[in-house]
């Protein structure tokens, strides 16, 4: 990277995925800026990377989407491009969903996500900067079992969409990255509450929906989300604003 450094901040930046895309980023020469609801979390991610700064977030939370977007520019003067990585899963029938379950994943998911975005969209307006929100597979299908999640990352969906349309005569770009299976926490997460105490299994099934089949199916890595990520904020990325971008071994390609 050419000129003086530019400036990123990750959401869930204490996650499997915001982490990785924070060291991808630091990597290549940027300034990285941590937020995420999970302090310890920061703390260790933020001292793998030199110079990190961060700032603990609750971004359910309009006021602290604000307070962080003003902080993240005010750090370094300048903020280019923010990677909503924040999310949560939930599992289950769509009967069974409690509103307490309900208000977590829509809470993360899309209200925070859509908050984060709205305020930093006047500080990357200054720097021609982008966006990047982490959707998923089940942002662009139907997932069994996985509604909640789905009307979730739906929402993700659409919103970059309309996002990109709206900020592309200000020099702005939006894109969505629809990771499927991540060998992250989260992952683990799943596997561990509702693989019905048999954790390898709930993986195994996951895995059988894969069209490599069951010799070449793994999971992605957080590493290769990040790379993803990482090359939507290079110049030659520049035509691409309001695409959902699949990184899944061809699973939401139909069957």
């Amino acid at each position: 990277m050419t000129g003086a450094p530019k400036t990123v901040l990750v959401t869930g930046a204490g996650g499997g995925i915001g982490s990785a895309v924070a060291r991808r980023f630091a990597s290549a020469g940027w300034h990285v800026l941590l937020t995420d609801v999970n302090e310890a979390s920061l703390e260790r991610v933020s001292r793998s990377i030199d110079g990190a700064a961060y700032r603990r977030a609750d971004l359910r939370l309009r006021a602290e989407c604000v307070a962080t977007a003003a902080w993240a520019e005010a750090v370094h003067a300048r903020l280019d491009g923010l990677v909503n990585a924040a999310g949560i899963w939930r599992e289950g029938p769509t009967a069974d969903c409690t509103e307490e379950d309900f208000d977590a994943v829509f809470g993360v998911n899309v209200r925070g996500l859509y908050f984060m975005s709205a305020a930093a969209v006047p500080a990357l307006r200054r720097t021609s900067g982008f966006i990047v929100n982490l959707s998923s597979d089940a942002g662009v299908q139907g997932n069994t079992g996985a509604a909640l999640y789905c009307a979730s990352k739906g929402a993700v969906s659409l919103f970059t969409k309309a996002l990109a349309l709206e900020l592309a005569p200000q020099g702005v770009r939006v894109n969505a990255v629809c990771p499927g299976d991540v060998a992250s926490p989260m992952l683990e997460f799943q596997a561990n509450t509702y693989g019905d105490g048999d954790p390898e299994g709930y993986y195994r099934r996951l895995l059988a929906g894969y069209p490599q089949g069951p010799a070449r199916a793994r999971f992605i890595s957080p590493d290769e989300v990040a790379g993803l990520i990482h090359y939507l904020a290079q110049p030659e990325a520049a035509p691409i604003t309001g695409a959902l971008l699949s990184i899944d071994f061809g699973y939401a390609a139909g069957k």
